[in-house]
């Protein structure tokens, strides 16, 4: 009986202590680098670049080995991680500022079809990761490239707490230090 006793009481223990550890919230810390190629990181087997911050993040914490782009360009798949949807499904289809319709013939392509309309800034009903992490109590941080519209839809009017650099074209303005002159910036 005494067996049974320790036995009951050290598996509710275990399972009090486990809602205990359930019951904090993960620092979350997601990384999106354009161009970044496979074999890139020293933690994915290069031996020429050297990436130890990277190799840290990844030896405490999780690592996902089998994402695929939702599009080849920037604007749309970045949409897509945000959203959870496929682009056709988000508006975005190619990278804001592409041209599309009858502005494309205006490049000198002789296309038989011009590449359909697309939404030109992320949707302000769509609701993103960052509006979603909000909403479990997060706080949420954004730093780099966006281009995902201008003004009214920037990373702060989709969720984001703070905005460092995130703008309506795809890199900063500027230089190196424009980041931290830009809008948005607290």
């Amino acid at each position: 009986m005494r067996i049974l006793t320790f036995f009951c009481l050290t598996v509710l223990l275990g399972l009090v202590s486990g809602v205990a550890v359930a019951a904090e919230k993960p620092n979350i810390v997601f990384i999106l680098a354009d161009d970044l190629g496979w074999k890139d990181l020293s933690n994915e087997g290069s031996t020429y670049y050297e990436s130890p911050n990277i190799d840290r993040l990844v030896d405490e914490g999780m690592k996902f080995t089998r994402g695929y782009a939702a599009c080849q360009v920037c604007s749309p798949s970045r949409a897509s991680i945000l959203t959870g949807k496929y682009p056709t499904n988000h508006g975005v289809t190619t990278w804001i500022g592409d041209a599309a319709g009858p502005d494309w013939g205006k490049r000198k392509r002789h296309d038989s079809h011009y590449p359909a309309e697309y939404e030109r800034a992320m949707r302000e009903s769509e609701v993103t990761l960052a509006e979603a992490l909000k909403d479990a109590g997060y706080q949420t941080f954004f730093a780099g490239k966006w281009h995902l519209g201008g003004e009214g839809s920037w990373p702060t009017d989709h969720g984001f707490d703070i905005n460092v650099g995130g703008i309506d074209a795809g890199s900063p303005r500027g230089g190196f230090f424009a980041p931290w002159c830009g809008p948005g910036h607290r």
